[in-house]
């Protein structure tokens, strides 16, 4: 066979593992740190290959390299690995989003690739192909070294525009909030109480400082209207949000929890803690912070605005205070100065949420009367606590992006719920280095006794959460069994629509 011919070959070859590391790569945002924690908890080989494909490429590798195997046999190899790009083509694995930046990628590292499998002077074997679809994340992470100098170019010009605009409406109130768990339902909140002002925010999933700058380019010179902008701003590192400040100008900073989420990458708690102070820190003087003094750390926070703060809180010293909490099977209820308030939403964690959502609204103008009418026909965002039916089966969907904190409120639903039979779907937690087997195993402690069944679409987090359930637990497959009817199913987590759809019983 023409060398070259099986050096495309070896390229097509490369082409599946390339393409599921930059879909993982992607999804924690081209970031080193969130990649490593990932594969890390997960395990890299697992993630990228399997485990049984790179035993036995290396076994071939090493066998052809002291030439106990004739070159055809590794011909014959690299062709059959070739055949995995049918799965590609037939949308059998995950992918990226082809944005240009996972284009440039993937293709400098195609071309990588091609080029070392390309044949050299005096070459007699062939046995060092087999390694070459090994190396795809080695040749994806040389392309991003490669690519840096422009990408940091590029990300500052998108920055720097961003600021600009910005910085040309002096009149808009801009709301950064920021915390561990509960931003997105805060924010959320606001939105909807605020739409009468020409509010807009930020979508879903768009929370770091080049994502927010590409909205605001976008998004703000086309809404000259607009007098409230509302910013999530989310954070893996300290730095983080210091710099979405100086993007954003917030003169409004909410804080909805200071928990342990992501605290594998800041390495303690302090580290998040000072992370979500930036926020409160960047705020002008006559700015104003808003803190849930539930959360201790969170009140903490007060000692370090150089603004007024207020601090909400569900039973403890502070400026606004729920009281007579009660979860019906409609949504929560509470009384705030002599108001009684209803949301449709579910999770008495999430009343502290709408206590920062009534502070907010109540500084820029509305009175409570107008706030708790407006709250009454709110409408929760997907997947974050949200409560459907499907057929007889009663769903927690609670998939956007769990915490500790929204996984303990989870059990908590589930147990004041009056079903005989109770579910667990769960992928586990992510990004919380080493107290990663503690919280797991607490988690499993609490769903004792609330849940009949648990089932893990991981492995590896099922073990130390087994340790606190002392039973076994099942692992997701595509044989799983389906839950019966008329009963609860809680899913927390990152998963897909169709996981969740397989364990409900066929109509």
């Amino acid at each position: 066979m023409s060398p070259y011919l099986l050096a495309i070959i070896t390229t097509i070859a490369s082409a599946s593992p390339l393409v599921i590391f930059a879909y993982l790569w992607q999804i924690k945002e081209w970031r080193i740190d969130r990649l490593r924690e990932h594969l890390r908890s997960e395990g890299a080989l697992r993630q990228l290959f399997g485990i049984y494909r790179p035993a036995i490429l290396i076994i071939f590798g090493i066998l052809g390299f002291y030439g106990f195997l004739p070159d055809w046999i590794i011909i014959t190899i690299v062709g059959y690995l070739a055949v995995s790009i049918l799965q590609l083509l037939l949308n059998k694995h995950p992918k990226p989003v082809w944005t240009k930046k996972a284009i440039t990628l993937v293709t400098t590292a195609l071309i990588l690739t091609l080029i070392s499998s390309l044949p050299y002077k005096q070459q007699t074997s062939n046995y060092h192909l087999v390694f070459i679809p090994l190396l795809q994340p080695l040749f994806l992470m040389v392309s991003a070294i490669l690519w840096s100098p422009i990408d940091k170019v590029l990300k500052r010009r998108i920055m720097n525009r961003a600021k600009k605009i910005r910085s040309n409406r002096k009149d808009l109130v801009v709301i950064g909030i920021t915390g561990s768990v509960g931003k997105t339902t805060t924010k959320e909140l606001l939105k909807h109480l605020l739409e009468e002002m020409n509010v807009i925010s930020t979508p879903e999933h768009v929370n770091t400082e080049m994502g927010v700058s590409g909205w605001i380019s976008s998004k703000l010179p086309k809404s000259p209207e607009a007098k409230v902008m509302i910013v999530e701003m989310g954070a893996y590192r300290e730095g983080e949000i210091s710099l979405l400040c100086k993007i954003t100008e917030p003169t409004i900073g909410v804080v909805s929890f200071v928990g342990t989420q992501h605290i594998g990458l800041f390495g303690s708690q302090e580290a998040l803690m000072n992370a979500k102070a930036e926020l409160i820190e960047s705020l002008p003087s006559d700015g104003h912070a808003f803190l849930n003094a539930d959360s201790e750390l969170c009140a903490q926070l007060k000692d370090r605005a150089p603004c007024h703060t207020t601090l909400v809180s569900t039973g403890g010293p502070s400026d606004i205070e729920a009281f007579d909490i009660e979860e019906t099977s409609h949504g929560i209820e509470f009384l705030h100065k002599e108001i009684r308030f209803f949301v449709p939403i579910h999770g008495t964690h999430n009343v502290t949420n709408v206590l920062l959502a009534i502070a907010v609204a109540s500084h820029l103008g509305m009175n409570l009367e107008d706030i708790a009418n407006k709250l009454s026909n709110y409408r929760p965002a997907m997947h974050t606590f949200a409560i459907r039916k499907d057929e007889s089966i009663i769903i927690l969907d609670d998939t956007h992006n769990a915490s500790p904190a929204s996984f303990k409120a989870a059990i908590t639903w589930a147990k004041s719920q009056p079903f005989e039979h109770k579910t667990l779907l769960t992928s586990g937690l992510i990004e919380l280095g080493t107290s990663q087997d503690h919280v797991h195993k607490e988690l499993g402690a609490l769903s004792k006794g609330v849940f009949n069944r648990i089932v893990f679409l991981n492995r590896k987090r099922a073990y130390a959460f087994e340790d606190g359930y002392e039973k076994d637990v099942e692992i997701f497959s595509k044989t799983i069994t389906s839950i019966p009817n008329d009963s609860l199913l809680v899913c927390v987590g990152r998963m897909s629509q169709s996981t969740i759809q397989s364990m409900i019983p066929a109509s």
